[in-house]
C-alpha cells in the first residue's frame, strides 16, 4: 500500500500548479497549507480516468486516509468512473468520513447514480442523519443533483428543511439547494421562504443565492428579496 501511496504522491507533484496551490488556500481556509500540492482539477480527471479499474487504481482507493488534499480529490473521481452501483456505495462509504472540506466532497458525482435513483434515495436517508459535516452536504448535493427534475418529491424538500446543524458547509449547501429548488420547483419550494420554514439562516442565504441565480426570474427575485430576515445576533457556525 505504503509503494502505491509514493507512486501516485510522486505523480501529482509532477503535475504541482504552486499559484494554484495558493488560489486554492484561499478557497478552501479550513484546511492547513501542508495538506495541499496544488494540481488543477482537470489534470486530476485525466489522471482518475487512467488510474479507473486499473490496479493501481483500486490499489490506492483502499490506502485511506490519504495525506494530502489532491490524492482525495483524485479517490473522488475515480469513484465517479466506476460503473457497479453497489461497488460504488460500498466505497463512498468507505470514504465519505474522511472528506473534510467542500471543494472535494461537491465534485464528486458519480455516473452510475442516474440509472439507480430509487436505492440511491435510501443511502441519501441514511447520509443525512450522518454526524459527519460532508456526508451529510454529500447526501443534500446529491438530492440537488439528481431529484430536483423528473424525479422530484415534495417531501424532499422537507428533508433539508428538517436537518438542525450548526456547521456552515451544512447550512451553506442547504441554502444552495433550496435557491435551486425555487428554480426547478417554484411552486412546491416558494412556500419554504414566504412562510418561514427555514432555519433563519438558511432562510436568508436562499434569498441571497436566488437573487444571484440567473435561473431565476427577476419577478420571483423582487418577490422574495423583502423576505429577508432581520437577525439580531449572527448564529456561532462551526466551520469543519
Amino acid at each position: 500500500m505504503d509503494n502505491i501511496e509514493k507512486i501516485i504522491q510522486k505523480k501529482l507533484f509532477e503535475m504541482q500548479d504552486l499559484k494554484y496551490r495558493d488560489f486554492s488556500l484561499k478557497l478552501i481556509p479550513n484546511l492547513p497549507a501542508e495538506k495541499f500540492i496544488g494540481v488543477r482539477t482537470p489534470d486530476l480527471r485525466r489522471y482518475a480516468k487512467e488510474l479507473a479499474g486499473s490496479v493501481q487504481g483500486d490499489e490506492f482507493i483502499k490506502c485511506l486516509p490519504h495525506k494530502y488534499h489532491e490524492e482525495n480529490c483524485l479517490h473522488g473521481f475515480i469513484l465517479e468512473q466506476c460503473r457497479d452501483y453497489d461497488r460504488t456505495i460500498g466505497e463512498l462509504e468507505r470514504f465519505l468520513p474522511y472528506i473534510d472540506n467542500w471543494a472535494t466532497c461537491d465534485t464528486i458525482t458519480p455516473k452510475v447514480f442516474k440509472k439507480h435513483l430509487p436505492e440511491l434515495y435510501e443511502m441519501i436517508l441514511i447520509w443525512l442523519r450522518s454526524e459527519h459535516t460532508y456526508t451529510v452536504r454529500f447526501g443534500i448535493e446529491m438530492l440537488m443533483c439528481f431529484y430536483l427534475d423528473d424525479n422530484f418529491k415534495p417531501e424532499m424538500l422537507e428533508l433539508v428543511a428538517g436537518i438542525k446543524s450548526k456547521k456552515y458547509y451544512v447550512k451553506m449547501m442547504a441554502a444552495w439547494y433550496f435557491a435551486t429548488a425555487l428554480a426547478k420547483q417554484r411552486d412546491a419550494a416558494l412556500p419554504y421562504i414566504t412562510e418561514q420554514k427555514l432555519d433563519p439562516w438558511v432562510h436568508n442565504k436562499t434569498i441571497q443565492k436566488a437573487i444571484e441565480s440567473y435561473r431565476i426570474s427577476g419577478e420571483l427575485k423582487a418577490e422574495i428579496k423583502p423576505l429577508k430576515l432581520k437577525i439580531e445576533k449572527s448564529e456561532d457556525l462551526i466551520y469543519d
